[in-house]
């Protein structure tokens, strides 16, 4: 079992505001750490009313510079938003950070707002992603290189030889394909992440190379930790339906792939999606019980503005009243392995 944080910063107005979230954010990253936490999970999109994260690397600096183990995984980046050699320096800088705690799933964008906001063609998304890869492997040599009809050469390196690992997002089969040829890894997104690993192994072994391990079986998408589920569906409920039908309507711009956030109309609907649970401690251990030791539990304490005493009761009565099960079971926190 992984346990991890994620975040992406939105603050609709209906709860808790931008600066009072990125200062909760990291006091959140702090606590996981010390509990034994893997990772945490930042996202990026540009020009949002909302406030969605748009500076991932800076946030994830400030985390790194608050823990001592967790990894910082940027997801998704929307890479082809950026200078592939400023790219590069600022993932080199990340991850001389974090001692080598970063990691980037990359992803191509699907927001024409946001294409238009830094004049990039949208036809040319792909092929921007394939050259923006490529720069990334040259750069973290630290040999010169051609840029463009240039002589370049990046500094600093970063923690690792090969730099942070990158790996390839999507919802979409031509994702997996791509990510077969040019990644270091596959992370699908949407309702159908199996279907697309299979396509994506089926293209690494067509390829000749080899397949790596695929990444931890997904839980619920939002979960919240309870002494009373009654109580708390109501209090959480405004938040959680902003974002999903958010993410829901920020998917159909994409015309293909699926998405795991469901619309929902109220909190009636909301309570039937498998993917939005308010549990017990006891429903909490049985869930995990269920999921299996390759799952990973991801918390998500600030979504949609969740109000901060909410997202922390949540977060201690995990600590307290079924991180202890989870030992029981065999669960062993990361940070315990690595100071041993």
């Amino acid at each position: 079992m992984k346990l991890a944080l994620r975040y992406d910063m939105r603050a609709p107005g209906i709860g808790v505001g931008s600066p009072d979230q990125y200062a909760a954010a990291l006091d959140h990253a702090a606590w996981a750490d010390e509990l034994g936490f893997e990772t945490v999970y930042l996202a990026e999109h540009h020009g949002a009313d909302d406030g969605y994260c748009a500076a991932p690397m800076i946030l994830g600096s400030a985390m790194l510079g608050r823990t001592r183990w967790m990894r910082v995984h940027l997801s998704a980046l929307v890479a082809v938003l950026h200078h592939p050699l400023r790219l590069a320096e600022d993932l080199a800088a990340l991850d001389l950070v974090g001692g080598g705690r970063v990691e980037v799933t990359l992803g191509l964008g699907y927001r024409d707002s946001e294409y238009r906001m830094f004049d990039v063609d949208r036809r040319r998304r792909v092929r921007i992603l394939e050259e923006i890869i490529e720069v990334l492997r040259q750069a973290w040599t630290g040999e010169e290189f051609d840029f463009r009809g240039q002589r370049v050469k990046v500094r600093p390196r970063p923690a690792r030889p090969q730099g942070p690992p990158l790996y390839v997002g999507g919802s979409a089969e031509a994702s997996a394909v791509r990510a077969a040829r040019i990644g270091d890894g596959y992370r699908p997104a949407g309702s159908e992440k199996d279907r697309l690993y299979a396509i994506y192994a089926a293209e690494r072994e067509r390829l000749g190379r080899p397949v790596p391990p695929r990444g931890p079986v997904s839980g619920p998408l939002f979960l919240f930790v309870s002494d009373d589920p009654a109580r708390d569906w109501e209090i959480v409920a405004p938040h959680v339906l902003y974002t999903t039908n958010a993410n829901a309507n920020w998917a159909r711009e994409r015309g293909i792939g699926t998405t795991a956030y469901q619309p929902a109309a109220d909190l009636a609907e909301l309570r039937t999606d498998p993917n939005i649970r308010v549990v017990t401690p006891e429903e909490c251990l049985a869930l995990c019980e269920k999921l299996g030791p390759d799952a990973e539990l991801v918390f998500q304490p600030l979504m949609g503005g969740l109000p901060l005493d909410a997202g922390w009761r949540s977060l201690r009565l995990f600590e307290t009243a079924v991180l202890p099960g989870l030992v029981e079971l065999g669960y062993r926190p990361a940070a315990g392995e690595r100071r041993a």
